[in-house]
C-alpha cells in the first residue's frame, strides 16, 4: 500500500513545523524585540525550553520516515542525538552545581554545559533538514 497520500503529506508538514519551532522561535522573537524596543536580546536557552515541541515533532517524523521508508537514519539519529544532548547538558549542569546556582557560571564546566546545549540545537537543525528532505521526497513524487 502506498503511504504518500494527503494525510501523510499534511502530517509531514505539521511534524516539520514542530521540529523547526524551537529553532526559529528565539530568532523571530529576537528580531521582533529588536525592532520594537531597539535592544538586542537573544535567549539561547529557548530551544531547550521548547523541547516538548521537538520531541513530539521528532517522534512523529520518525514515524513518517518509517512509513515512507525515507531518511529514517538521518531523522532518527538527529532526534536521538538532540534528546541525549539536552538531557546530558541538564544532567551535567545539575552534577556540577550550575543548575542550582551553587557554582558560578564560568570556567570549563560552564563552557562544557553550553557546548552540549548548543549541540542539542545543532542536532535539531539536522533533524529539521531531514524533515525538509522528507517533505521534498513526499511532495515531489507523483502518486501512482
Amino acid at each position: 500500500m502506498e503511504k504518500r497520500g494527503v494525510l501523510s503529506k499534511t502530517l509531514a508538514v505539521v511534524r516539520a513545523a514542530l521540529i523547526w519551532f524551537p529553532v526559529l522561535a528565539p530568532i523571530l522573537l529576537t528580531v521582533f524585540y529588536f525592532f520594537t524596543h531597539h535592544v538586542f536580546r537573544f535567549d539561547y536557552l529557548m530551544p531547550a525550553e521548547l523541547f516538548p515541541f521537538a520531541l513530539v515533532g521528532g517522534g512523529l517524523l520518525v514515524w513518517a520516515a518509517l512509513r515512507v521508508r525515507s531518511f529514517v537514519k538521518l531523522i532518527g539519529w538527529g532526534i536521538g542525538t538532540a534528546t541525549a544532548m539536552l538531557f546530558g547538558g541538564q544532567g551535567l549542569a545539575v552534577v556540577t552545581g550550575l543548575a542550582s546556582g551553587e557554582t558560578e557560571p564560568s570556567g570549563v564546566w560552564w563552557i562544557l554545559v553550553l557546548t552540549v546545549i548548543n549541540l542539542y540545537s545543532v542536532a535539531l537543525i539536522v533533524t529539521g533538514i531531514g524533515a525538509y528532505l522528507l517533505l521534498r521526497d513526499l511532495l515531489g513524487r507523483k502518486e501512482s
